[in-house]
C-alpha cells in the first residue's frame, strides 16, 4: 500500500549521498526511463499506431501502453507479440506482459494529425479512383427503379427516380453527390 501521508519538503529535497535516493530523484529516474523507452516502443510500432500511443508505466516486469479508443486497441493487440519479443531480446529482458489501457486524451491531443492524415487518403483514394474502370446503370435496370419509385413513399421515391435517371451515363463511387 502507498504511504500517503504528509511529508516535510525537506525530506523530499534531501542530499542522495546522505540518506540514498530522495523521493524525487526516484521520480526523475523513472520518468527519464519511461520517457526513453516510449521512444524505443514508438519506432516499433507501425507509423499508423505511432501518434495514438504511448508508454503509460512499466512496472512488476508489464509494460502498460496507452491507445486513444478501442480500435486502436484492437490495432494494437495485433502487434503485442512482435513488439513482447523485441523488447525482451534487446531491452528489457525481465518483461512478462503488454499491458494496453484506452485513454482518450490521446485521441483529443492527436485529433489534428487524424484530419490531416485522413485528408491525404481521400485524395489518394480520388486520384486512384480515376484508374478504375466506370460503372453504367442499364435502362433495364432504371425500368426496375422507376416500378420500385412508383410503389415507395414520396422520400424514397424521390431518389429512387434521381438514380433510375442516371441510366446509360458513367458513374464512379468517388464521384457521386448525396
Amino acid at each position: 500500500m502507498r504511504d500517503s501521508r504528509p511529508k516535510l519538503l525537506d525530506t523530499l529535497f534531501e542530499d542522495s549521498v546522505t540518506v540514498g535516493k530522495s523521493p524525487l530523484q526516484n521520480i526523475q529516474q523513472h520518468t527519464s526511463a519511461l520517457l526513453k523507452l516510449n521512444r524505443v516502443v514508438l519506432c516499433l510500432l507501425p507509423a499508423q499506431l505511432q501518434p495514438l500511443c504511448r508508454v503509460a508505466n512499466y512496472r512488476k516486469q508489464i509494460l502498460v501502453l496507452e491507445v486513444g479508443n478501442a480500435s486502436w486497441m484492437t490495432r494494437l493487440r495485433y502487434e503485442i507479440p512482435t513488439l513482447l519479443s523485441t523488447l525482451r531480446s534487446e531491452i528489457l529482458p525481465s518483461l512478462s506482459s503488454i499491458d494496453i489501457r484506452i485513454n482518450p486524451s490521446l485521441m483529443v491531443k492527436n485529433s489534428n494529425h487524424l484530419q490531416n492524415s485522413s485528408k491525404s487518403l481521400i485524395k489518394e483514394t480520388n486520384n486512384d479512383s480515376q484508374d478504375l474502370p466506370k460503372r453504367h446503370l442499364t435502362h433495364e435496370s432504371a425500368k426496375i427503379l422507376m416500378g420500385l419509385a412508383e410503389r415507395s413513399p414520396e422520400k424514397l421515391k424521390k431518389k429512387l427516380e434521381q438514380l433510375a435517371a442516371l441510366a446509360g451515363e458513367g458513374t464512379s463511387t468517388a464521384k457521386r453527390k448525396r
